[in-house]
């Protein structure tokens, strides 16, 4: 049995881990609903139509797709290649310069090319020049406030005090609903207890569900901070061999296709989807860097990276992500419920807007008590003033 003084101590931390959270978790919730459906969304906004090609149509080889694109834009450097999982498409993102990238990473820009063969589908502008979609405008909302780090870590901080509401909520619940059945909500008595009743039942309910969007949410904000930490340990001792040694011009590398291959055989059973070119500050000065994911629901939520020595073209590692990327890289998919199709986004949505409810409810719960409050301190005073002209009148 808890004690009456951690009850309120309980009480306290639940008031105020709620209050100050309250306003940013509605809009991280109502952002989040259309982020649940981006991918349904993006393809209802930018429909993308393809030649029909038989399924089992190879790749087109990289080296191909990096002529085409340093013959489009000869001045610049190729960043990196990216293969969709679900269209046939693969982006070439292309820079000025590797430094320019690394100063301002918004001189970025794509272009499309149909991955079986080889067709340029689009061109985009830098992403300083184009317009914010509106699902690009929810991300922002959703995960930095528009400022970068700062907004992911004062949201992690908002996504930190919910977990804290959450525990100190189910702290509560047993001791003050003991006397209550389960799902009992008193629609004969006040509004203000009706609306406790419902705050409370639709807590509890939902409660393992937003623990865990909470918790995976606080993880989430942390990516920026937790892959610079490994770039400046384990990375960093990984390249330390090769330091001082320099990397071939880009248009001297080694086939970036071989390099795929090779990389491709190093991990067999997983697909290789991304390529990230040396020199990129998001990668190594001296490799072709991998990324390959595995083939059922978990293991394809789990990237492998694997490095491809950018001189010699042959396998120089297939490293090993540390537990707390491991974690975030788990964490992202139950955030977003992205991984069991579109009946589990429709049941996260529906959770997401039961949240919502529950976050208004105590928000009005807050109001309606400092009101009663309120009304009550206004009675005593109009008491205590009648009592004291009372008391005038009768005096000689």
């Amino acid at each position: 049995m808890i004690a009456t003084h951690s009850l309120k101590r309980w009480y306290v931390i639940h008031k105020w881990s709620s209050l100050i959270c309250t306003a940013f978790l509605l809009l991280i919730c109502l952002t989040g609903l259309p982020l649940v459906f981006r991918d349904e969304i993006d393809r209802w906004l930018q429909p993308h139509h393809y030649v029909q090609l038989p399924a089992d149509t190879p790749q087109v080889s990289l080296d191909r797709l990096a002529t085409a694109s340093h013959r489009l834009y000869p001045n610049e450097l190729i960043a990196s290649m990216f293969a969709d999982d679900d269209e046939p498409q693969i982006h070439v993102w292309m820079v000025p310069s590797f430094a320019q990238m690394r100063a301002q990473p918004k001189t970025m820009h794509f272009i499309r090319f149909d991955a079986r063969t080889g067709a340029i589908l689009e061109t985009s502008k830098t992403a300083a020049e184009q317009p914010k979609t509106f699902i690009d405008i929810m991300l922002a909302l959703h995960t930095d406030l528009f400022v970068d780090l700062p907004g992911e870590l004062f949201l992690g901080v908002m996504a930190l005090l919910f977990v804290l509401a959450i525990v100190s909520g189910v702290v509560l619940y047993g001791p003050f609903m003991k006397k209550l059945e389960f799902g009992t909500v008193r629609t004969d008595r006040s509004s203000r207890l009706k609306w406790l009743d419902l705050h409370n039942l639709l807590g509890i309910v939902v409660m393992t569900w937003t623990l865990v969007v909470g918790a995976t949410g606080v993880m989430n904000e942390l990516s920026t901070p937790l892959f610079a930490l490994w770039q400046q340990t384990d990375v960093k001792s990984l390249l330390g061999s090769y330091k001082g040694a320099t990397a071939p011009a880009q248009l001297a590398l080694p086939s970036a296709q071989a390099a795929l291959q090779t990389a491709s055989r190093a991990v067999p059973g997983m697909t290789v989807t991304s390529a990230v070119y040396p020199g990129n500050p998001y990668g190594s000065p001296y490799h072709y860097l991998f990324w390959a994911k595995g083939s059922s629901t978990l293991t394809s939520r789990l990237l492998t990276p694997i490095l491809v020595d950018a001189r010699s073209g042959k396998l120089s590692a297939v490293v090993r992500m540390p537990w707390y990327l491991r974690t975030l890289e788990v964490s992202r998919p139950l955030h977003f419920g992205d991984y069991g199709g579109l009946p589990l986004k429709i049941l996260w949505a529906l959770l997401d807007l039961i949240t919502i409810g529950i976050l208004i409810s105590g928000l009005y719960l807050w109001i309606a008590r400092r009101n009663t409050q309120s009304a009550r301190l206004n009675r005593i005073v109009a008491k205590h003033l009648g009592d004291r002209t009372q008391h005038a009148r009768v005096l000689p």
